[in-house]
């Protein structure tokens, strides 16, 4: 092999490959790992590293790395500030969704350059902190040419691009919800398909019931589109059994679940998708992790970044929460940050360090992951590498 990059001296680093190091972590302590050609070429102790030629090194000086984060659960594409709702639910007010039709109204308004700009801000804003896959939804357009131009901003921005046309009814068909899904399944998902490879639905009082979100993946998977499902976030309904029916990569929220719905979740393939920023942001009530892994459930922790119930980025506060508020272990936090938002993408070359995955790394100024939990708040990562490449993680001056 021809390796370009040796990081060194690394106190720990976490693979999330049980063959290399120890437990589902894959831990390796004094370890090294090499890079090259976009992916790693080796991991492990670094007493046993590879002789290679012209080998750059950088040491780690006893730091930690750990597999860049993955989020698989984002609304970029986005014009407006929501702060005049944030501060009024603060006060009192119940989060619902019909503050998405704020968002909408923007985002109509905006141009498409200023969309990319706002999804290039968020997505950096992401690798700041350690993110290097985000996944990137429409539903904030509900017309055909709105959702269609939210696409391809998104689709020139990253490979993981989820049709949501079924985020909540368009203001201009109220009343008239089953119009909208049959826009949502004919005109709309014939013009949107091309540039996705998801298709989601919000599965929620006030927005789309279990008939109308069966209707909506039926036709999207005839498209060619894979199902996700925001499933179970206001309260108890069929959103994760509907994901579990139609082998969905993910069931996202989680939240108010009934046994029969942690057992179907078990029992598939389908990913629970935790964002405990949303809980965060609307004080309401945390999913319970630990119920799910006990179960057998597969987790992954997703930032949910949008302008209304989650306007952030950061992994390692969404690792924080879980670890505090959803019942998870630092090690399950930082799995399914990692590898878990991996699954829910049902990507193999990302969110862990073995040999041929993508070499997406992230250096802590920190000896342990745990510290991503046990000092929140504080930014901790130090460097980040995508493909092999090293990121700026400085924020630029304009």
């Amino acid at each position: 092999m021809s390796p370009s990059l040796l990081i060194d001296n690394i106190g720990q680093l976490v693979t999330n490959d049980p063959t290399v190091g120890c437990g589902p972590l894959g831990l390796v302590e004094d370890a090294a790992l090499v890079l090259g050609d976009g992916v790693v070429q080796w991991a492990g102790p670094r007493h046993a590293v590879p002789q290679a030629a012209a080998l750059e090194r950088l040491d780690a000086e006893g730091r930690a790395v750990i597999p860049g984060f993955v989020d698989s659960h984002g609304h970029l594409v986005f014009a407006g500030d929501r702060t005049a709702e944030f501060s009024a639910r603060m006060s009192g007010r119940p989060y619902t969704a019909g503050g998405i039709a704020t968002t909408v109204t923007a985002t109509r308004a905006a141009t498409s350059n200023d969309l990319g700009l706002t999804v290039d801000r968020l997505l950096a804003e992401g690798l700041r902190s350690g993110t290097t896959t985000m996944e990137c939804k429409s539903g904030y357009g509900l017309t055909v040419p709105d959702e269609q131009r939210s696409l391809r901003i998104a689709a020139e921005r990253t490979d993981e691009v989820t049709y949501l046309g079924a985020h909540v009814v368009a203001p201009e068909y109220a009343g008239r919800a089953d119009e909208y899904v049959d826009l949502v399944c004919g005109a709309m998902l014939e013009a949107c398909a091309p540039h996705a490879r998801w298709i989601d639905v919000f599965c929620e009082r006030g927005a789309f019931d279990g008939d109308q979100t069966r209707q909506i993946l039926r036709a999207g998977v005839a498209r060619g589109l894979v199902p996700r499902v925001h499933a179970n976030q206001l309260g108890h309904g069929p959103g994760v059994q509907l994901a579990v029916e139609f082998g969905a990569a993910s069931a996202d929220h989680a939240t108010h679940l009934t046994d029969e719905d942690v057992a179907a979740l078990a029992s598939g393939t389908t990913v629970a998708t935790l964002l405990p920023a949303a809980e965060f942001s609307t004080r309401a009530t945390y999913p319970d992790a630990r119920r799910l892994l006990d179960a057998g459930v597969t987790v992954a922790l997703a930032a949910d970044c949008n302008p209304g119930s989650s306007y952030t980025t950061n992994m390692p506060f969404c690792i924080a929460v879980a670890v505090r508020d959803l019942r998870m272990t630092p090690d399950e936090a930082v799995w399914s940050a990692t590898l878990g938002g991996a699954r829910a993408l049902r990507r193999s070359d990302v969110g862990h360090l073995g040999v041929g995955a993508r070499a997406d790394a992230v250096l802590l100024d920190a000896p342990s992951h745990v510290h991503l939990a046990y000092r929140p708040g504080v930014p901790l990562v130090a460097a980040v590498w995508r493909a092999g490449v090293r990121m700026p993680t400085a924020v630029p001056l304009s």
